[in-house]
């Protein structure tokens, strides 16, 4: 596996990590349907919650939730619906975004809970 994608992994795991600290039940990482993909599927309470993380080296670039663009969060939006419908749930439904930065020996980590609603951009 390349680099950069072996970074992304670990930003997962931090991601996931983090979640389970504060709470949440993990049911999915890196949940896949065809061409359709969720980093994590999590819960909070009774509400399902799918997240987009974002990993970064360091800040340079700007913030790593800026690369969650229109067309990423419809397609994160499609994935859900399909993920919905193949586990047949009726549940309300968040969508979140976590930063990871720098997943070195100190890295920082950002959830933006709600970041964005379906027919939203």
């Amino acid at each position: 596996m390349a680099e950069h994608n072996l970074f992304g992994v670990r930003g997962e795991a931090i991601a996931a990590r983090y979640l389970l600290e504060k709470g949440f039940i993990i049911h999915e990482c890196n949940w896949r349907s065809g061409h359709k993909e969720i980093d994590i599927v999590a819960q909070e309470d009774d509400v399902l919650v799918f997240v987009e993380v974002k990993t970064r080296r360091n800040d340079t670039y700007g913030d790593a939730s800026d690369a969650v663009t229109p067309m990423k969060m419809r397609r994160l939006i499609f994935a859900a619906e399909s993920y919905i419908k193949m586990k047949e749930l009726d549940m309300d439904v968040r969508f979140d975004i976590i930063t990871v930065v720098g997943c070195g020996d100190e890295c920082s980590v950002e959830h933006i809970r709600e970041a964005f609603y379906p027919g939203i951009s």
